[in-house]
């Protein structure tokens, strides 16, 4: 009888305890719940009809569930009363206008305090076929070995992504400017490329998946380039190797900073000639014969001004050489965005910049000199697209 009455008052006393610790929890209880929602993503874009799989969780219970679109209910206080809950619900982006649209999920637990946990994603609704076209749609793709190719064309609404395919090689194309739909790509065409005809494609991504591809050619033309014979002082060639680094240095820089160039244009507009220029010693180009270098093609301009004058920046960018070669001597490169890079050899000092400067068109950034190898003063102006060097030149004429 004892041993009854005892046991009575432990099952009792447990049941106190269970009722008074599920009261405690009740009151207490102010967890979050944990909100899941598969294949959306705050800030994504979207076309059609698509199913999500909701996923729910709460320590205590989940309560009600309500769901909304743009303030307006798709379910009002759904009862659920469980830890969990998982459901499909569908997404009908075909019925909803173009634009931004908001999914707000509330949930409720079922404690005392009513914990109320809200999730909103913010979606893009993209139902318009992607369409583009070239901007000159009668134009010739003609262009000069050494030069520019220089490729612009329109789409109808933002796109996630587009390249130029063509010689082998991948090149981006970005918005002119800000916001806007027309696109180009400058694809820098060697001056040792063979002339010939050759396809290209442009290959269009938009913020849904949809793809385009626009098709064309490309007429490479020969160049007559120029012949020059160089002669640099044997013991100002040895000195300059004492005061600079190896030009090998340099070119791994270079292959660096076209890797990590911005794919964004910072600039706009034509570029400067970078200095009070009163000849060309050199054209881009010219076969150049030497009796330390040998024969090799001088693929940048030399531009012949007063000396120890004032060189410019070309165009607005960032600067991310400043340093001493042996071949270049002083040498300033400015990084202007999409593998766009300017290069000033042969200075004779610096202006007050620092590498990693952002730097303005028309900003000084030393003095013309013959510092490295050269054999007078003179500035040589260097561009490279993507390490492929081009003639600078021609992004001074307001036709490019």
């Amino acid at each position: 009888m004892f041993f009854n009455s005892r046991f009575i008052y432990i099952i009792i006393f447990l049941l106190v305890s269970l009722i008074s610790y599920q009261a405690y929890r009740y009151v207490s209880f102010k967890a979050l719940s944990t909100i899941e929602i598969s294949d959306m993503i705050d800030g994504g874009h979207y076309m059609g009809d698509k199913e999500c799989l909701l996923v729910v969780r709460n320590e205590y219970a989940i309560k009600t569930i309500s769901l909304w679109v743009d303030e307006k209910p798709l379910v009002n206080r759904f009862k659920v009363n469980s830890k969990v809950f998982e459901r499909v619900i569908p997404v009908l982006s075909r019925a909803m206008a173009n634009g931004k649209h908001t999914l707000r999920i509330e949930v409720e637990d079922g404690s005392y305090h009513k914990n109320m946990t809200i999730k909103e994603i913010q979606f893009n609704v993209d139902n318009t076929p992607l369409q583009a076209a070239f901007v000159k749609t009668d134009a010739e793709f003609k262009v000069f070995q050494g030069r520019t190719l220089h490729v612009q064309f329109q789409v109808n609404k933002p796109i996630k992504s587009a390249v130029v395919k063509v010689l082998s090689h991948l090149f981006p194309a970005v918005p002119e400017m800000a916001e806007s739909n027309i696109y180009e790509c400058f694809v820098p065409i060697n001056s040792e490329e063979v002339p010939n005809e050759y396809l290209f494609m442009v290959e269009i991504e938009d913020l849904v998946g949809n793809s385009i591809t626009l098709d064309s050619k490309l007429h490479i033309v020969m160049y007559p380039f120029r012949k020059q014979q160089l002669h640099v002082q044997k013991d100002k060639v040895q000195k300059e190797k004492e005061l600079g680094l190896p030009s090998e240095d340099l070119e791994m820089k270079l292959k660096a900073i076209a890797q990590n160039s911005p794919c964004q244009k910072l600039w706009h507009g034509v570029f400067y000639t970078p200095c009070d220029m009163t000849g060309v010693s050199t054209e881009f180009g010219t076969i150049r014969t030497t009796q330390d270098r040998g024969k090799y093609a001088h693929n940048a301009i030399d531009l012949l001004a007063k000396p120890k004058s004032v060189v410019w920046a070309a165009q607005d960018g960032v600067v991310v050489i400043k340093d001493r070669y042996e071949h270049s001597g002083l040498t300033v490169a400015l990084d202007h965005g999409c593998g766009v890079v300017t290069l000033y050899y042969h200075l004779d000092n610096y202006g007050p910049i620092q590498v990693g400067q952002k730097i303005k068109k028309g900003m000084p950034l030393g003095t013309l000199g013959m510092t490295g190898y050269a054999s007078g003063y003179h500035l040589h102006w260097e561009m490279r697209i993507y390490d492929i060097q081009v003639d600078p030149m021609q992004w001074t004429k307001h036709d490019f």
